[in-house]
């Protein structure tokens, strides 16, 4: 059996064939490709980094589906169905609308993948697949095989290659996703894995893929003292809530830490109290970037603009402690309610949604109705901020004291640029 993996991507993505730090390698197809059996020939293509060749000569398609990228989707899955080959489903998107999905498909898998796979393959090698597959128990990370990163063109990308730890999250914010795909129980893989795995990169940069690297802070704790030898750089996603225990923090650094993506979302206490984010606020922000800075680590924050809770000076202290702070980078991200979340089911009920067009929830574009202002001053409001900080002026203001790590936070800023101008 012949079989092709496919990681759609619209022609509108930004990053698209771009080899920037924002292009890294989709984890969802090496991990599948990884549990195919022996027997079957099996091939990836990300459409971030190359095309699908629409003649592609075999018996299955594979679709790993977002959101923004179900359009795409849909089109390669009723193109290849057109020519009589069987075209399967999974992601997040199509577990959340696998009736939806099925359209365009002849099975979906719904939830996390790898244990489903080969009885996948089987079926539709009898011509039996079924129109839904669901495994109900989370995968045991520790049973997974190594991932076929061979499989993928690893020049066309910045780091070819990325480790996860775990997955999962107990916070389950109401407008994420992450928690109703893989659950909100904190599943890890043992440390010797992961190590192994580590020594294996030949990259001495590499990135971490969690949701949140120190979700669990006596492991990560126990990872970050074993990476010392090592002597790894690395960055990660992490909670604010890192500085709340000064070991670990410190772990972080002498391990090779330079940079943290750390999910702000806002700097409102009402915002954060709303969507069910249990943050520690006895530190403020600035205080916490501040002890951050002082390990030598690097910060891109994330905000997202939109919330009910929201007032006029929001976007304005949102800019203020941003420069303030000189945080290498901030992403404004645009309120999303993402199927399958509360937040979509929330809005869905009060009749705020104002599109269905999966291709714009990419997080850059108004999807709803919000409360307080109109759908194009919420969208101006997210394009002026980026034009506030990714100029000439805001850049140098910012620059990492020392010029520490320069060569990331240029690249992290001159990306940002760049795609800005596209968006």
């Amino acid at each position: 059996m012949r079989v092709v993996l496919i990681a759609p991507s619209g022609a509108s993505y930004v990053w698209r064939k771009k080899k920037v730090a924002f292009t890294l390698p989709p984890m969802a197809l090496p991990l599948l490709a990884a549990v195919t059996p022996k027997g079957v020939t099996v091939k990836l293509v990300d459409e971030a980094v190359e095309d699908v060749d629409p003649n592609l000569e075999v018996d299955l398609v594979g679709l790993s589906v977002m959101t923004a990228n179900a359009p795409r989707a849909y089109a390669l899955g009723d193109h290849f169905r057109s020519r009589g080959i069987k075209v399967v489903m999974g992601g997040i998107h199509p577990s959340s609308l696998p009736d939806e999905s099925l359209q365009h498909a002849d099975a979906v898998v719904i939830g996390e993948g790898e244990p489903l796979w080969s009885q996948v393959l089987e079926d539709a090698g009898k011509n039996q697949l079924k129109a839904h597959y669901q495994n109900p128990f989370p995968v045991a990370l520790n049973g997974l095989a190594p991932l076929r990163w061979d499989l993928l063109p690893s020049e066309r990308y910045f780091i070819p290659q990325t480790v996860q730890t775990s997955r999962g999250c107990p916070v389950g914010c109401n407008f994420c996703s992450v928690s109703a795909f893989f659950g909100r129980a904190h599943r890890k893989k043992d440390l010797d894995l992961i190590l192994e795995e580590i020594r294996s990169l030949p990259k001495r940069l590499l990135i971490f893929v969690d949701d949140n690297i120190v979700g669990d802070a006596g492991f990560a704790k126990r990872l970050f003292e074993a990476m010392i030898p090592l002597k790894k750089k690395w960055v990660a996603q992490s909670a604010i809530s890192i500085v709340e225990d000064p070991e670990l923090l410190d772990l972080a650094a002498r391990s090779g830490c330079i940079g943290l993506l750390i999910g702000f979302e806002s700097i409102s206490h009402q915002v954060i109290n709303q969507i069910g984010k249990r943050i520690n606020l006895r530190r403020q922000y600035q205080e916490s970037v501040r002890c951050i800075h002082d390990r030598g680590i690097q910060i891109q924050g994330s905000f997202i603009f939109g919330f009910d809770e929201e007032t006029p000076d929001s976007f304005i202290d949102t800019l203020n402690f941003v420069h303030k702070a000189r945080l290498s980078g901030a992403n404004y991200c645009l309120l999303t309610p993402y199927p399958g979340t509360q937040l979509f089911n929330q809005y869905s009920k009060e009749g705020r949604i104002l599109s269905r067009d999966w291709s714009r929830y990419d997080r850059n574009h108004v999807v709803f109705q919000p409360k307080h202002l109109s759908p194009e001053e919420l969208q101006e409001k997210a394009r002026r901020a980026y034009q506030k900080t990714y100029n000439w002026k805001s850049m140098w203001e910012r620059r990492p004291p020392g010029f520490q790590h320069i060569s990331l936070y240029l690249a992290l800023n001159f990306g940002y640029w760049r795609g800005m101008k596209k968006l």
